[in-house]
Formats: C-alpha cells, sequence, structure tokens
C-alpha cells in the first residue's frame, strides 16, 4: 500500500493532471511541434532536388529537432499515466526495484517518478559504447600529436594546426585572459614557444660573420630573460642615462 495520506495523493494526482494538460495544450499550439505538416509544405518547395541545398539542410535539422521534442513530450506523458494508474492501484509513491517509499522530495520534484534516486535508471554510455572516433579526437589534434613521444622532433598535427591558425581565427587580444597579450601573433596555440632559437639567450646575442664580434639587442626576449631573473642585468646602462642608451650593445 501507498505510503502517502489522501490529502497527499490528491495533491500529487493533481500536480500530474495539471501536467498532462499542460504538455498536450503545448502540442496543440505547436501543431505537434510542427510534425502537423509535411516537409514539403513547410519549405513551399515541390520538390526536395533544387538550387538551395542548405535551405534543405536547414528544415532537415529543424525537423529532426522537431521530432526529438515530440519523443520527449510522448515519454512524459506516458510516464504520468502510468503514474495515475499507481494511484488507482494504491501503489503510488513506491519504488518499483526496492519496494521502499520514495521521498516526498523526490515526488514534489517529480511527480511522475515510478524510483527512487538509488535504483533510478541512469542514461548513460558503457566505456566499450563509446563512439569509436574519440579514439581518435582525445587526446589534443588526436593521434597526430606527437610531443609526449620521447625521441620525436618530427611534424606533427600540433604543427600542422599552427600554420593553419597563422592564417588567422576569431580569437582577439581582447578575448586572452592574459591581461599582458597585446598582439594577435600571440593568441596563436603555444604562442610562447621558442621559434627560431632554443635557449631564450639565442633570440637576442648576435655576432658577425667572423663571429668574434658579439651584440646584445634589447627586444622584447631579451627584457623578459632580465624579468625572469636570468640575467645579471650589467648590461643595462645607467638608468639616469637609460633615455639615450642605443638599442644594442656591442662587446
Amino acid at each position: 500500500m501507498t505510503p502517502l495520506t489522501p490529502q497527499q495523493i490528491s495533491h500529487y494526482r493533481q500536480m500530474l493532471v495539471n501536467m498532462k494538460q499542460g504538455i498536450e495544450q503545448a502540442q496543440l499550439d505547436s501543431e505537434h511541434n510542427g510534425l502537423a505538416f509535411s516537409l514539403k509544405d513547410e519549405t513551399g518547395e515541390l520538390s526536395p532536388i533544387d538550387n538551395h541545398p542548405g535551405d534543405m539542410g536547414t528544415e532537415m535539422f529543424e525537423r529532426s529537432k522537431d521530432m526529438a521534442l515530440h519523443e520527449q513530450q510522448d515519454l512524459k506523458l506516458e510516464r504520468i499515466d502510468t503514474a495515475l494508474k499507481a494511484i488507482e492501484e494504491g501503489k503510488y509513491g513506491i519504488c518499483q526495484a526496492c519496494g521502499q517509499p520514495i521521498p516526498t522530495d523526490r515526488l514534489d520534484a517529480l511527480p511522475d517518478a515510478a524510483f527512487c534516486v538509488e535504483h533510478a535508471p541512469r542514461q548513460h554510455l558503457e566505456d566499450n559504447q563509446r563512439p569509436v572516433e574519440e579514439s581518435f579526437l582525445a587526446p589534443a589534434f588526436g593521434r597526430s600529436n606527437r610531443d609526449d613521444d620521447d625521441g620525436y622532433n618530427g611534424f606533427d598535427g600540433e604543427d600542422a594546426w599552427q600554420i593553419v591558425e597563422h592564417w588567422g581565427n576569431s580569437n582577439s587580444p581582447a578575448m586572452s585572459d592574459n591581461r599582458e597579450v597585446d598582439s594577435y601573433n600571440e593568441m596563436y596555440s603555444e604562442a610562447d614557444e621558442n621559434d627560431g632559437f632554443v635557449e631564450p639567450i639565442e633570440s637576442f646575442l648576435a655576432t658577425d660573420i667572423t663571429g668574434r664580434v658579439v651584440s646584445v639587442v634589447r627586444n622584447r626576449q631579451y627584457h623578459e630573460y632580465l624579468s625572469h631573473g636570468e640575467g645579471d642585468g650589467e648590461l643595462e646602462a645607467d638608468p639616469a642615462q637609460s633615455n639615450a642608451a642605443d638599442s644594442s650593445t656591442w662587446l
């Protein structure tokens, strides 16, 4: 027998009836989510074979969405009818799996609930049922990402994306979480990766053709090198004379 009082049963019955009437009215107002008309009537086309395949693709997507919404509503109506039948049979509010009373807090949220939380059917896929495409998409760049392979320095999927990305994307410095970004070039994937040199010091040290004359170029990498505490700053000019300092120092 149901553990609920007659007043509670009457309350939940009214909730279920109101839910059912609301769904049925919504279906009538939306003409069953648009499924009352054929796809030809909606598009106004005599044939789907025309010069507008993009429009037909949009209509097919919308029709698939309407069908999914309609199926969800039908499933909800079926659950409501099952709950109303359980009320008539005196079985409402009892879990169909364990036979224990369903808490009223759960019934307040889901009046059509037929199971307690512990035994409610879970709608999820098992690991062995995952789409096969996921084995190619994860991790980033799929199996073509070879950064973690020891001893591999060749061209991989990430490198291919970085080349394509340099032609432009929708990102902008304003969208970056890093407030120091002030250039589109810094928005690329691994934009801070050394390009053309291995050690940071190689990016601002230069020599002439003989290799005997060494110059220090005070570029961005140079100042970052000092700010990170990697340099001793001995090549920097006196702050009072910094305005008169050249862009490079010859050693």
